[in-house]
């Protein structure tokens, strides 16, 4: 009898250790398959109600006159890095600008424990940089700054180390640390440590479940400033960098995500003064989740050139009302050690510049065709942003516009290329961006699309969707 009661306790405890053991294997293999799903993410409109920037007495005219603002000033921003054979760390590049304005911001956790701030999420940036303890200078912001020295998983970045290297623009003033050197057209400025960390952020599964499971992503290459200065805001402790080069956030998760990342981004209605609902977020989707499928959707080519920070498409035309206009570029985009056609690749997609932005002399042949379609009584904008408008009562309706990508044809939504800006003032939302600006399809003429990038192949693709249901 003794004996059987050992016999039994000791099968019991295999028994228990097989279960534990299966079941172990269960949950690694759930973990793993659900990784391999990808994830989602908030893109936080910085004029929502969710977003530290939100004023609610700002009236919608203003809003977007701001916003205009902030797109010229990136543009600027934006050319600058792309003719001088340097990055934008590079002193040389000055302009009258403020510090890469964005539109979207991103809710992350930094470190072990997390310590969560917000960031701006800008496809324009590589190297995601927030601002550290100890600092030296530093502008104010809202949240905490993040301490490094109270995680457990921070780790300086050598100097001959292939992070390092992949950084680009660096010195090494003390010792065997990588160090950064961000300096912005307005004299605006980031300097600090390269370093790994673990970013750690909420993920959603779309705007009709909000059910949240959260990310951690260790050894996340980035930018610990200890001296940052300039014209920054308190809103934000530093950006997310989303652009093409290798030490970006995309190429990082290269291995978890295979190169795809989309997001859709919820339309703005401009002539309302609360047109956000704080429960509908524009969403960024990394890994299979944003993989596109579908007879609409569109794609073409992303055309690698310098910068590679820059996501660069090939625009053949421009349709007005079914009158195609031949689009043509400044002779600045002809980058000689571009793509093997140097005429490919002559604007890029930004989800931060809010604006559609041409060369002069194409928005001038735009323009007058779109004179020409529009029977209503031109009126002049006051503040000079736009320089065609109408008064909004005399227009029945605008004429459609598609911009013909290679292998894309997609059609702007009407609220897409115009918008009532004030009072009876209706005014076209694609401007004049110089004779050697750099062309931008901007995000207004991405609203509603979900737009996917597949860094792999090389492609991009638009799907019409309604984003406050995706």
């Amino acid at each position: 009898m003794k004996m059987n009661s050992k016999v039994f306790f000791l099968l019991s405890i295999l028994a228990f250790l097989s279960l534990s053991q299966l079941a172990l294997a269960s949950c690694r293999k759930a973990k793993t398959n659900h990784d391999l799903d990808g994830f989602t993410l908030d893109l936080i409109h910085r004029d929502s109600p969710l977003s530290p920037y939100y004023n609610p007495s700002i009236t919608p005219s203003q809003r977007l006159r701001d916003a205009c603002h902030r797109s010229f000033s990136r543009a600027s921003f934006f050319t600058k890095a792309s003719i001088h054979p340097t990055t934008p760390f590079n002193r040389a590049i000055q302009s009258d600008i403020v510090p890469i304005p964005a539109e979207y911001l991103m809710k992350i956790s930094i470190g072990t424990p997390p310590r969560e701030t917000f960031a701006i999420a800008d496809t324009g940036s590589d190297l995601t940089w927030i601002q550290c303890k100890p600092c030296t200078e530093c502008f104010d912001q809202i949240f905490p700054l993040f301490n490094p020295r109270k995680s457990s998983t921070y780790k300086i970045i050598g100097c001959h180390s292939k992070q390092c290297e992949a950084v680009g623009e660096t010195v090494c003033v003390r010792k065997n640390v990588c160090q950064y050197e961000m300096h912005y057209g307005d004299n605006s400025y980031s300097v600090g440590d390269i370093a790994s960390e673990t970013f750690t952020f909420a993920s959603t599964t779309s705007n009709t479940n909000k059910k949240v499971r959260n990310i951690s992503i260790p050894q996340v290459i980035f930018g610990c400033g200890h001296d940052n200065g300039g014209t920054f805001n308190n809103f934000t402790a530093g950006i997310v960098g989303l652009g093409g080069s290798k030490v970006s956030f995309i190429k990082q998760l290269d291995k978890q995500i295979k190169g795809k990342f989309s997001y859709c981004l919820i339309p703005m209605d401009l002539s309302l003064p609360f047109s956000f609902d704080p429960n509908i977020t524009s969403k960024i989707n990394f890994g299979p989740k944003a993989v596109l499928s579908g007879p609409n959707v569109l794609t073409t080519p992303i055309i690698r050139k310098y910068p590679d920070t820059f996501y660069y498409l090939n625009l053949k035309s421009v349709s007005v009302g079914g009158k195609k206009l031949k689009y043509f570029k400044s002779s600045q985009l002809m980058s000689s050690s571009a793509a093997a056609d140097k005429d490919l690749g002559n604007i890029i997609i930004d989800s931060g510049t809010t604006l559609t932005i041409v060369p002069e002399e194409f928005y001038k042949k735009l323009e007058s065709t779109l004179v020409e379609k529009i029977k209503g009584k031109r009126k002049k904008d006051p503040s000079n942003y736009f320089p065609l408008c109408y008064e909004t009562k005399s227009v029945v309706n605008f004429p459609k516009i598609v911009f013909h990508f290679t292998d894309a044809d997609v059609e702007l939504l009407p609220m897409s290329t115009f918008a009532e800006v004030d009072e009876n003032l209706t005014c076209l939302l694609i401007v004049n961006g110089g004779v050697d600006g750099l062309a931008i399809y901007g995000n207004l003429a991405q609203m509603n699309f979900l737009v996917g990038y597949d860094l792999v192949n090389h492609k991009l693709s638009f799907l019409p969707t309604d984003c406050t249901k995706h």
